[in-house]
């Protein structure tokens, strides 16, 4: 396995919108002048409550019933995927890399990259957890545990994947989480 650099800053709490509006200055930069080490750029973070929608989201599956769910704020953004929620209690990987020297093959293997490392973290801490190849992320026992939404902007990816360390799963009844209304989150 070949490793790459990775340059790299760690957050306590970032808004979702600060959040998004760095990773596109680190995407613009990268675009404009490459570094020279390869390196990629990790953010690991924790946002403060919000739901988002990804590019093949829908509004209705924004549910909001009454109470704590209407004051959660909702977030248009580019990423793929549809509705997520992201949270104290969870932690998200932000990696932005390169995939241009790797050829369009690469984003399928960015996403399994970043599939992999979820598993082998929670692994680390005791929690199996595994692919379902059918859905995009990362699942212990049928349930979704960790959730996954990329882009790429000119052979640049972006975004990443949302672990749930302990995250009020409460909050994952105001939206039908990535599209899944059958699949519980864990």
């Amino acid at each position: 396995m070949v490793t790459r650099p990775v340059h790299w800053c760690r957050y306590e709490t970032l808004d979702y919108a600060q959040a998004l509006a760095l990773q596109k200055e680190r995407v613009a930069a990268m675009l404009e002048d490459p570094p020279m080490d390869g390196a990629d750029h990790l953010m690991l973070l924790e946002h403060p409550s919000v739901y988002t929608v990804g590019r093949s989201g829908r509004q209705q599956e924004i549910l909001c019933p009454e109470g704590i769910y209407r004051s959660i704020p909702v977030c248009e953004t580019d990423r793929g995927g549809k509705v997520t929620y992201h949270g104290p209690g969870q932690l998200v990987a932000y990696l932005i890399r390169d995939l241009r020297p790797h050829a369009l093959a690469s984003v399928r293997r960015h996403v399994t990259l970043l599939e992999e490392v979820a598993i082998q973290t929670f692994s680390f801490f005791g929690v199996v957890a595994e692919r379902d190849f059918h859905h995009p992320g990362v699942w212990v026992d049928g349930a979704k545990i960790a959730a996954l939404g990329v882009r790429v902007s000119r052979g640049v990816a972006y975004h990443g994947i949302a672990l749930n360390r302990d995250p009020d799963l409460r909050l994952y009844a105001g939206i039908i989480p990535c599209g899944l209304a059958d699949r519980p989150v864990t």
